[in-house]
Protein backbone atom coordinates (compact mmCIF):
# COMPACT_ATOMS: atom_id res chain seq x y z
CA UNK A 1 0.00 0.00 0.00
CA UNK A 2 1.26 3.55 -0.65
CA UNK A 3 1.88 5.75 1.88
CA UNK A 4 2.13 9.52 1.81
CA UNK A 5 3.65 10.27 5.30
CA UNK A 6 5.50 13.52 5.99
CA UNK A 7 8.99 13.32 6.97
CA UNK A 8 7.90 15.47 10.31
CA UNK A 9 5.33 12.44 10.83
CA UNK A 10 7.44 9.82 10.53
CA UNK A 11 9.81 11.55 12.80
CA UNK A 12 6.91 10.21 15.52
CA UNK A 13 8.39 6.77 15.86
CA UNK A 14 4.93 5.28 16.21
CA UNK A 15 3.80 6.78 13.33
CA UNK A 16 6.72 5.06 11.53
CA UNK A 17 6.15 1.75 12.69
CA UNK A 18 2.54 1.90 11.38
CA UNK A 19 3.61 3.62 8.07
CA UNK A 20 5.72 0.12 7.82
CA UNK A 21 3.10 -2.26 8.66
CA UNK A 22 0.42 0.20 6.40
CA UNK A 23 3.16 -0.58 3.56
CA UNK A 24 2.47 -4.52 3.77
CA UNK A 25 -0.40 -4.29 2.63
CA UNK A 26 -1.29 -5.32 -0.88
CA UNK A 27 -5.45 -4.88 -0.63
CA UNK A 28 -5.68 -8.74 -1.33
CA UNK A 29 -8.80 -8.83 0.78
CA UNK A 30 -8.06 -12.55 2.10
CA UNK A 31 -8.47 -11.41 5.88
CA UNK A 32 -12.19 -10.76 4.95
CA UNK A 33 -12.69 -14.43 4.67
CA UNK A 34 -11.88 -15.05 8.41
CA UNK A 35 -12.78 -11.85 10.00
CA UNK A 36 -15.45 -12.46 12.69
CA UNK A 37 -16.93 -8.71 12.44
CA UNK A 38 -16.81 -8.83 8.93
CA UNK A 39 -18.40 -12.42 8.20
CA UNK A 40 -21.18 -11.26 10.68
CA UNK A 41 -21.82 -8.21 9.87
CA UNK A 42 -20.78 -8.06 5.82
CA UNK A 43 -19.60 -4.35 6.44
CA UNK A 44 -16.23 -4.05 4.28
CA UNK A 45 -15.21 -1.08 7.28
CA UNK A 46 -15.85 -3.61 9.39
CA UNK A 47 -13.09 -6.23 8.10
CA UNK A 48 -9.21 -5.64 8.29
CA UNK A 49 -9.03 -4.31 4.75
CA UNK A 50 -11.42 -1.68 5.45
CA UNK A 51 -9.93 -0.71 9.11
CA UNK A 52 -6.72 -0.13 7.45
CA UNK A 53 -7.92 2.09 5.02
CA UNK A 54 -9.83 4.28 8.18
CA UNK A 55 -6.65 4.17 10.54
CA UNK A 56 -3.95 5.19 6.90
CA UNK A 57 -6.53 8.01 6.38
CA UNK A 58 -6.59 9.50 9.87
CA UNK A 59 -2.91 8.77 10.51
CA UNK A 60 -1.78 10.34 7.40
CA UNK A 61 -3.98 13.56 7.23
CA UNK A 62 -3.18 13.80 11.45
CA UNK A 63 -6.38 14.29 12.13
CA UNK A 64 -8.48 13.28 15.62
CA UNK A 65 -10.76 10.31 15.45
CA UNK A 66 -14.22 10.87 14.28
CA UNK A 67 -17.14 9.06 15.12
CA UNK A 68 -17.46 6.87 11.89
CA UNK A 69 -13.34 5.50 12.79
CA UNK A 70 -14.28 4.81 16.24
CA UNK A 71 -17.38 2.90 15.46
CA UNK A 72 -15.17 0.39 13.47
CA UNK A 73 -12.40 0.21 15.19
CA UNK A 74 -14.59 -0.63 18.36
CA UNK A 75 -16.42 -3.80 16.59
CA UNK A 76 -12.96 -4.57 16.20
CA UNK A 77 -12.17 -7.54 18.32
CA UNK A 78 -8.30 -8.08 18.20
CA UNK A 79 -8.82 -11.83 17.57
CA UNK A 80 -5.62 -11.55 14.67
CA UNK A 81 -7.41 -13.83 12.62
CA UNK A 82 -5.97 -11.65 10.12
CA UNK A 83 -2.41 -11.64 10.73
CA UNK A 84 -2.71 -15.64 10.62
CA UNK A 85 -4.77 -14.99 7.13
CA UNK A 86 -2.42 -12.81 5.56
CA UNK A 87 0.02 -13.59 3.05
CA UNK A 88 1.95 -10.23 3.56
CA UNK A 89 3.10 -10.67 7.21
CA UNK A 90 0.63 -7.05 7.86
CA UNK A 91 0.92 -6.60 11.66
CA UNK A 92 -2.77 -5.30 12.21
CA UNK A 93 -2.43 -5.79 15.89
CA UNK A 94 0.17 -3.44 16.06
CA UNK A 95 -1.07 -0.99 13.69
CA UNK A 96 -4.48 -1.60 15.87
CA UNK A 97 -3.31 -1.01 18.84
CA UNK A 98 -1.48 2.38 17.42
CA UNK A 99 -5.19 3.38 16.69
CA UNK A 100 -6.84 2.79 19.99
CA UNK A 101 -4.32 4.89 21.38
CA UNK A 102 -4.70 7.92 19.26
CA UNK A 103 -8.72 7.42 19.14
CA UNK A 104 -8.23 7.88 23.16
CA UNK A 105 -6.17 10.60 22.60
CA UNK A 106 -8.09 12.28 20.52
CA UNK A 107 -11.60 11.11 20.95
CA UNK A 108 -14.66 12.45 23.60
CA UNK A 109 -16.76 9.84 23.94
CA UNK A 110 -20.48 9.82 24.72
CA UNK A 111 -20.62 10.19 28.89
CA UNK A 112 -22.02 6.99 29.27
CA UNK A 113 -19.47 5.68 27.41
CA UNK A 114 -16.72 7.08 28.68
CA UNK A 115 -17.87 5.76 32.08
CA UNK A 116 -18.39 2.41 31.55
CA UNK A 117 -14.71 2.49 30.50
CA UNK A 118 -13.18 4.00 33.09
CA UNK A 119 -15.27 1.44 35.31
CA UNK A 120 -13.74 -1.28 33.49
CA UNK A 121 -9.94 0.61 33.41
CA UNK A 122 -10.89 0.73 37.18
CA UNK A 123 -11.96 -2.10 38.52
CA UNK A 124 -10.97 -5.53 36.53
CA UNK A 125 -7.45 -5.23 36.56
CA UNK A 126 -7.65 -5.13 39.89
CA UNK A 127 -8.62 -8.51 42.27
CA UNK A 128 -10.06 -7.08 45.26
CA UNK A 129 -12.19 -4.41 43.15
CA UNK A 130 -13.33 -6.64 41.15
CA UNK A 131 -14.50 -9.43 43.82
CA UNK A 132 -16.22 -6.63 45.30
CA UNK A 133 -17.89 -5.52 42.07
CA UNK A 134 -19.04 -9.04 41.63
CA UNK A 135 -20.75 -9.34 44.70
CA UNK A 136 -22.67 -6.30 44.60
CA UNK A 137 -23.90 -7.08 40.71
CA UNK A 138 -27.01 -9.37 42.20
CA UNK A 139 -28.74 -5.42 42.86
CA UNK A 140 -28.20 -4.76 39.63
CA UNK A 141 -29.74 -8.17 38.20
CA UNK A 142 -33.80 -7.33 38.64
CA UNK A 143 -32.52 -3.96 36.16
CA UNK A 144 -31.10 -6.09 33.30
CA UNK A 145 -34.55 -5.84 31.23
CA UNK A 146 -34.17 -2.08 31.89
CA UNK A 147 -31.11 -1.54 30.85
CA UNK A 148 -31.20 -3.57 27.74
CA UNK A 149 -33.80 -1.19 26.73
CA UNK A 150 -31.57 2.06 26.88
CA UNK A 151 -28.92 1.54 23.60
CA UNK A 152 -25.86 3.09 26.08
CA UNK A 153 -26.96 1.19 29.05
CA UNK A 154 -26.94 -2.08 27.11
CA UNK A 155 -23.09 -2.81 28.13
CA UNK A 156 -24.00 -2.49 31.97
CA UNK A 157 -27.23 -5.55 31.19
CA UNK A 158 -24.05 -7.71 29.40
CA UNK A 159 -21.76 -7.02 32.53
CA UNK A 160 -24.58 -7.91 34.99
CA UNK A 161 -25.33 -11.18 32.72
CA UNK A 162 -22.11 -12.37 32.96
CA UNK A 163 -21.60 -11.75 36.81
CA UNK A 164 -21.52 -15.50 38.26
CA UNK A 165 -24.25 -15.89 40.78
CA UNK A 166 -21.17 -16.85 43.59
CA UNK A 167 -17.94 -16.57 43.49
CA UNK A 168 -14.71 -19.55 44.70
CA UNK A 169 -12.88 -18.05 47.66
CA UNK A 170 -9.61 -16.45 46.89
CA UNK A 171 -6.90 -19.30 47.07
CA UNK A 172 -4.04 -18.61 49.30
CA UNK A 173 -1.68 -19.95 46.38
CA UNK A 174 -2.21 -16.31 44.64
CA UNK A 175 -0.21 -14.73 47.44
CA UNK A 176 4.02 -14.34 46.83
CA UNK A 177 5.26 -18.26 47.87
CA UNK A 178 7.16 -20.81 46.68
CA UNK A 179 6.42 -23.94 45.41
CA UNK A 180 9.29 -26.78 46.08
CA UNK A 181 8.89 -29.36 43.21
CA UNK A 182 8.47 -33.11 44.10
CA UNK A 183 11.10 -35.37 43.57
CA UNK A 184 13.84 -34.86 41.25
CA UNK A 185 14.32 -31.11 40.12
CA UNK A 186 13.26 -30.48 36.38
CA UNK A 187 13.10 -26.70 36.05
CA UNK A 188 11.98 -23.68 37.79
CA UNK A 189 9.42 -21.18 36.95
CA UNK A 190 6.99 -17.72 38.12
CA UNK A 191 3.21 -18.00 37.32
CA UNK A 192 1.41 -15.20 36.57
CA UNK A 193 -1.98 -14.42 38.79
CA UNK A 194 -3.38 -11.99 36.71
CA UNK A 195 -6.33 -10.12 37.35
CA UNK A 196 -9.72 -11.69 36.97
CA UNK A 197 -8.59 -15.05 36.27
CA UNK A 198 -7.71 -15.35 39.97
CA UNK A 199 -11.31 -14.02 41.09
CA UNK A 200 -13.67 -16.14 38.72
CA UNK A 201 -11.34 -19.17 38.88
CA UNK A 202 -8.24 -19.44 40.66
CA UNK A 203 -8.22 -22.94 40.62
CA UNK A 204 -6.62 -22.77 37.64
CA UNK A 205 -3.68 -21.50 38.68
CA UNK A 206 -3.61 -24.00 41.35
CA UNK A 207 -3.78 -26.86 39.34
CA UNK A 208 -1.59 -25.89 37.57
CA UNK A 209 1.06 -25.21 40.35
CA UNK A 210 -0.48 -28.86 41.73
CA UNK A 211 0.55 -30.72 37.74
CA UNK A 212 3.69 -28.57 38.12
CA UNK A 213 5.02 -29.11 41.26
CA UNK A 214 4.49 -33.03 40.99
CA UNK A 215 6.49 -32.95 37.76
CA UNK A 216 9.34 -31.88 39.36
CA UNK A 217 8.96 -27.85 38.81
CA UNK A 218 9.78 -25.40 41.18
CA UNK A 219 6.85 -22.59 40.98
CA UNK A 220 7.46 -19.23 42.08
CA UNK A 221 4.70 -16.45 42.65
CA UNK A 222 6.81 -13.57 42.71
CA UNK A 223 5.20 -10.60 45.16
CA UNK A 224 4.23 -7.24 43.43
CA UNK A 225 3.48 -8.70 40.49
CA UNK A 226 -0.42 -7.99 39.06
CA UNK A 227 -2.58 -7.39 35.81
CA UNK A 228 -0.47 -7.57 32.78
CA UNK A 229 -2.10 -4.90 31.36
CA UNK A 230 -4.24 -6.21 28.21
CA UNK A 231 -7.53 -4.92 29.36
CA UNK A 232 -6.71 -1.37 28.98
CA UNK A 233 -3.81 -1.65 26.54
CA UNK A 234 -6.76 -2.97 23.88
CA UNK A 235 -9.38 -0.20 25.12
CA UNK A 236 -6.08 2.36 23.81
CA UNK A 237 -5.05 3.16 27.52
CA UNK A 238 -1.38 3.14 26.79
CA UNK A 239 -0.17 4.77 30.08
CA UNK A 240 -1.84 2.42 32.07
CA UNK A 241 -0.89 -0.51 30.49
CA UNK A 242 2.38 0.32 29.81
CA UNK A 243 2.82 0.78 33.64
CA UNK A 244 1.81 -2.57 34.16
CA UNK A 245 4.09 -4.08 31.98
CA UNK A 246 6.60 -2.21 33.46
CA UNK A 247 5.86 -3.01 37.28
CA UNK A 248 5.52 -6.61 36.17
CA UNK A 249 8.77 -6.71 34.39
CA UNK A 250 10.38 -5.52 37.63
CA UNK A 251 9.13 -7.95 39.21
CA UNK A 252 9.53 -10.86 37.09
CA UNK A 253 13.29 -9.55 36.75
CA UNK A 254 14.04 -9.53 40.47
CA UNK A 255 12.86 -13.04 40.08
CA UNK A 256 15.14 -13.98 37.43
CA UNK A 257 18.26 -12.53 39.52
CA UNK A 258 17.23 -14.73 42.79
CA UNK A 259 17.58 -17.78 40.78
CA UNK A 260 17.71 -18.99 36.83
CA UNK A 261 14.10 -19.24 35.70
CA UNK A 262 13.30 -21.40 32.84
CA UNK A 263 9.82 -19.99 32.02
CA UNK A 264 7.42 -17.23 32.98
CA UNK A 265 4.11 -19.91 32.81
CA UNK A 266 0.81 -18.11 32.05
CA UNK A 267 -2.66 -20.09 31.85
CA UNK A 268 -4.33 -17.31 30.75
CA UNK A 269 -3.61 -17.07 26.38
CA UNK A 270 -5.12 -13.14 26.36
CA UNK A 271 -2.11 -12.05 28.70
CA UNK A 272 0.23 -14.37 27.21
CA UNK A 273 -0.36 -12.63 23.83
CA UNK A 274 0.40 -9.54 25.29
CA UNK A 275 3.35 -10.67 27.85
CA UNK A 276 4.69 -11.99 24.55
CA UNK A 277 4.74 -8.64 23.13
CA UNK A 278 6.31 -6.59 26.20
CA UNK A 279 9.53 -6.07 24.65
CA UNK A 280 7.68 -3.92 21.47
CA UNK A 281 5.58 -2.18 24.26
CA UNK A 282 8.53 -1.13 25.93
CA UNK A 283 10.95 -0.72 23.00
CA UNK A 284 11.42 2.88 23.09
CA UNK A 285 11.86 3.06 27.00
CA UNK A 286 15.63 2.82 27.58
CA UNK A 287 15.62 1.70 30.86
CA UNK A 288 12.77 -1.22 30.11
CA UNK A 289 13.47 -1.96 26.70
CA UNK A 290 16.30 -4.80 27.34
CA UNK A 291 14.52 -6.18 30.52
CA UNK A 292 11.04 -6.37 28.52
CA UNK A 293 12.34 -8.26 25.84
CA UNK A 294 13.88 -10.70 28.45
CA UNK A 295 11.02 -11.23 29.65
CA UNK A 296 8.67 -11.74 26.66
CA UNK A 297 11.23 -14.23 25.48
CA UNK A 298 10.66 -16.52 28.73
CA UNK A 299 6.50 -16.22 28.70
CA UNK A 300 5.06 -19.35 27.27
CA UNK A 301 1.59 -20.42 27.99
CA UNK A 302 1.24 -23.38 30.41
CA UNK A 303 0.51 -26.16 27.81
CA UNK A 304 3.75 -24.64 25.75
CA UNK A 305 5.90 -25.04 28.50
CA UNK A 306 4.33 -28.54 29.33
CA UNK A 307 4.80 -29.58 25.41
CA UNK A 308 8.74 -29.33 26.20
CA UNK A 309 8.42 -31.29 29.11
CA UNK A 310 9.12 -35.22 28.82
CA UNK A 311 6.18 -36.09 30.32
CA UNK A 312 5.33 -39.28 32.27
CA UNK A 313 2.99 -41.99 31.38
CA UNK A 314 -0.69 -40.80 32.44
CA UNK A 315 -2.22 -42.32 35.33
CA UNK A 316 -5.56 -42.35 34.01
CA UNK A 317 -6.12 -42.27 30.33
CA UNK A 318 -9.90 -41.58 30.57
CA UNK A 319 -10.99 -41.98 26.76
CA UNK A 320 -13.47 -38.64 26.83
CA UNK A 321 -14.31 -36.69 23.92
CA UNK A 322 -13.41 -32.95 24.49
CA UNK A 323 -13.80 -30.19 22.13
CA UNK A 324 -10.95 -28.56 21.83
CA UNK A 325 -11.83 -24.40 21.09
CA UNK A 326 -8.44 -23.19 20.19
CA UNK A 327 -8.75 -19.49 21.82
CA UNK A 328 -8.46 -16.33 19.46
CA UNK A 329 -4.75 -15.26 21.69
CA UNK A 330 -3.87 -18.86 21.38
CA UNK A 331 -3.76 -19.72 17.73
CA UNK A 332 -3.36 -16.38 16.34
CA UNK A 333 -2.12 -14.03 19.27
CA UNK A 334 1.03 -17.05 20.35
CA UNK A 335 0.64 -19.47 17.13
CA UNK A 336 0.00 -21.94 20.18
CA UNK A 337 -1.90 -24.43 17.72
CA UNK A 338 -0.54 -28.27 18.08
CA UNK A 339 0.76 -28.43 21.76
CA UNK A 340 -2.56 -28.27 23.45
CA UNK A 341 -4.75 -31.16 21.58
CA UNK A 342 -1.56 -33.26 21.18
CA UNK A 343 -0.86 -33.24 25.23
CA UNK A 344 -4.76 -33.67 25.80
CA UNK A 345 -4.41 -36.70 22.86
CA UNK A 346 -1.21 -38.23 25.19
CA UNK A 347 -3.40 -37.97 28.53
CA UNK A 348 -6.27 -39.97 26.76
CA UNK A 349 -8.51 -37.69 25.68
CA UNK A 350 -10.41 -38.03 22.18
CA UNK A 351 -9.88 -34.47 21.21
CA UNK A 352 -12.28 -33.29 18.59
CA UNK A 353 -11.76 -29.69 17.01
CA UNK A 354 -15.27 -27.41 15.70
CA UNK A 355 -16.18 -26.42 12.87
CA UNK A 356 -14.98 -22.64 12.41
CA UNK A 357 -12.46 -22.83 14.66
CA UNK A 358 -10.57 -19.93 13.41
CA UNK A 359 -13.74 -17.67 14.29
CA UNK A 360 -13.76 -15.61 17.75
CA UNK A 361 -16.13 -16.68 20.73
CA UNK A 362 -16.58 -13.06 21.46
CA UNK A 363 -15.52 -12.71 24.56
CA UNK A 364 -11.96 -11.02 23.68
CA UNK A 365 -11.63 -9.05 27.23
CA UNK A 366 -13.94 -6.33 27.96
CA UNK A 367 -15.59 -6.90 24.07
CA UNK A 368 -18.58 -8.88 24.99
CA UNK A 369 -19.14 -6.29 27.34
CA UNK A 370 -18.44 -3.27 25.12
CA UNK A 371 -20.31 -4.29 22.01
CA UNK A 372 -23.00 -6.78 23.62
CA UNK A 373 -24.80 -7.96 20.28
CA UNK A 374 -21.82 -8.84 18.19
CA UNK A 375 -20.27 -10.94 20.58
CA UNK A 376 -23.37 -12.44 21.59
CA UNK A 377 -23.77 -13.52 17.78
CA UNK A 378 -20.55 -15.04 17.73
CA UNK A 379 -21.22 -16.62 20.88
CA UNK A 380 -24.09 -18.46 19.56
CA UNK A 381 -22.40 -19.40 16.09
CA UNK A 382 -19.34 -20.48 18.42
CA UNK A 383 -21.68 -22.81 20.76
CA UNK A 384 -23.68 -24.06 17.71
CA UNK A 385 -20.29 -25.52 16.74
CA UNK A 386 -19.08 -26.94 19.53
CA UNK A 387 -21.91 -28.76 20.80
CA UNK A 388 -22.12 -30.51 16.97
CA UNK A 389 -18.81 -32.29 17.35
CA UNK A 390 -20.67 -34.63 20.72
CA UNK A 391 -18.54 -34.02 22.59
CA UNK A 392 -19.28 -34.41 26.79
CA UNK A 393 -16.86 -31.26 27.50
CA UNK A 394 -15.38 -28.00 26.49
CA UNK A 395 -11.58 -27.45 27.03
CA UNK A 396 -9.71 -23.68 26.29
CA UNK A 397 -6.81 -21.65 27.62
CA UNK A 398 -8.41 -18.86 28.19
CA UNK A 399 -10.58 -17.36 31.42
CA UNK A 400 -12.64 -14.93 28.76
CA UNK A 401 -13.48 -18.02 26.42
CA UNK A 402 -14.75 -20.03 29.59
CA UNK A 403 -16.92 -17.23 30.65
CA UNK A 404 -18.25 -16.83 26.98
CA UNK A 405 -18.84 -20.14 25.98
CA UNK A 406 -20.32 -21.39 29.35
CA UNK A 407 -22.74 -18.16 29.66
CA UNK A 408 -24.66 -20.61 26.78
CA UNK A 409 -23.45 -23.56 26.09
CA UNK A 410 -25.06 -27.02 27.43
CA UNK A 411 -21.54 -28.60 27.80
CA UNK A 412 -19.10 -27.81 31.03
CA UNK A 413 -16.36 -25.66 30.21
CA UNK A 414 -13.17 -26.01 31.60
CA UNK A 415 -9.52 -24.74 31.46
CA UNK A 416 -7.45 -27.78 29.59
CA UNK A 417 -4.99 -27.76 32.75
CA UNK A 418 -7.83 -29.17 34.86
CA UNK A 419 -8.09 -32.18 32.44
CA UNK A 420 -3.99 -32.54 32.40
CA UNK A 421 -4.50 -32.45 35.73
CA UNK A 422 -6.91 -35.50 36.50
CA UNK A 423 -4.95 -37.38 34.33
CA UNK A 424 -1.99 -36.98 35.90
CA UNK A 425 -2.91 -37.72 39.16
CA UNK A 426 -4.96 -35.15 40.19
CA UNK A 427 -8.27 -34.84 41.26
CA UNK A 428 -11.30 -34.41 39.06
CA UNK A 429 -12.08 -30.86 37.66
CA UNK A 430 -14.86 -29.48 39.88
CA UNK A 431 -18.48 -30.22 38.31
CA UNK A 432 -17.81 -32.94 35.90
CA UNK A 433 -19.83 -35.95 36.87
CA UNK A 434 -18.28 -39.57 36.12
CA UNK A 435 -20.82 -39.57 33.48
CA UNK A 436 -19.73 -36.59 31.81
CA UNK A 437 -16.31 -38.25 31.87
CA UNK A 438 -16.96 -41.81 30.58
CA UNK A 439 -15.37 -43.17 27.41
CA UNK A 440 -16.26 -42.78 24.22
CA UNK A 441 -17.94 -46.09 22.82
Amino acid sequence: MQTNFSLAQLADPHVAESEKILRKCVHCGFCTATCPTYVTLGNELDSPRGRIYLIKDMLENGRPADKEIVTHIDRCLSCLACMTTCPSGVNYMHLVDHARAHIEQTYKRPLLDRLTRAMLALVLPYPNRFRAALKLAGLGRPFIGLFEKLPALKPVAAMLKLAPSSLPPASPKALPSMHAGQGAKHGRVAILTGCAQSVLDPAINDTAISLLTRLGVEVVVPEGEGCCGALVHHMGREDQALASARRNVDVWTRAIDQGRLDAIVITASGCGTTIKDYGFMLRLDPTYAEKAARVSSLAKDITEYLAALDLPEPLRKPGTVVAYHSACSMQHGQKITRQPKELLAKAGFVVREPREGHLCCGSAGTYNILQPEISSKLRDRKVKNIEATGASVVATGNIGCITQIASAARLPVVHTIKLLDWAYGGPKPEGLSDSILTAAE
